[in-house]
């Protein structure tokens, strides 16, 4: 029986890299329906992994957009050294810290999460946080109940980075770890290090009764001196 499911499941890894390389195929030869398809695939994951990592949550959408004109004109240099959704996430990793990198340098300050915006459809008032809500929800969202959904997305966006990038990838997004350590440019340790520190950090910030600085927390992480977000 588990010669049949080892079976099983190579055919099926087999079936899922061919209908990858013949997606692939179609998207370099200019094909609008696949590019449509990738982009129906890919889009609201992508947005939700830029928001979650970048400094100013309103420029994810720009930056979401920008991913997939960059996936458009890389298709060509692309040769199935991993997968493409693997391929994708790493280049908006490296969007998000291209991102993190201008925040540092222009010295921005953080938009408030109840800071009032202005709808750029409608021209109405709308809260920031309003405009962040993700209307379908993915197993990580299922799984937290909506009065502590708040909470939680707070807490993760105080996990310093590198540590909150590998906790999105790992534990929300789902990769295996040696996805997470080849869209991250480092070797399995390391991985496995973040995850360990962010995760610590995590429970701390959601053990806290406010929201105001938490040592125990940056204590948790371990973040040495000077070590920046890649």
């Amino acid at each position: 029986m588990q010669a049949d499911l080892t079976m099983g499941n190579l055919a099926s890894a087999l079936t899922l890299q061919s209908e990858e390389a013949a997606l692939i195929e179609e998207l370099r030869a200019g094909s609008e329906e696949a590019f449509a398809w990738l982009i129906a695939r890919y889009h609201q994951p992508i947005y939700s992994l830029l928001a979650r990592t970048v400094r100013d949550r309103s420029d994810a959408a720009d930056l979401t957009q920008e991913v997939f004109v960059k996936v458009f004109r890389g298709l060509g240099g692309f040769h199935g050294e991993s997968s493409l959704r693997t391929w994708i996430y790493r280049i908006a990793l490296r969007e998000a810290s291209n991102q993190r990198r201008w925040w540092m340098r222009h010295k921005q300050q953080e938009i408030p999460i109840e800071q009032e915006l202005t709808d750029p459809e409608s021209g109405t008032p709308v809260l920031l946080k309003d405009m962040l809500v993700d209307p379908a929800e993915s197993p990580y969202e299922a799984a937290v109940h909506q009065e502590n959904r708040e909470r939680v997305e707070w807490a993760l966006g105080q996990v310093p980075e590198p540590y909150r990038t590998t906790l999105i990838l790992r534990d929300i997004e789902g990769f295996v770890y040696e996805e997470v350590a080849e869209m991250q440019g480092v070797n399995l340790g390391t991985v496995k290090s973040r995850l360990v520190r962010g995760r610590a950090c995590l429970k701390v910030l959601l053990g806290s009764p406010d929201r105001g600085a938490h040592p125990a927390a940056a204590a948790a992480c371990g973040l040495p001196l000077g070590e920046e977000a890649r």
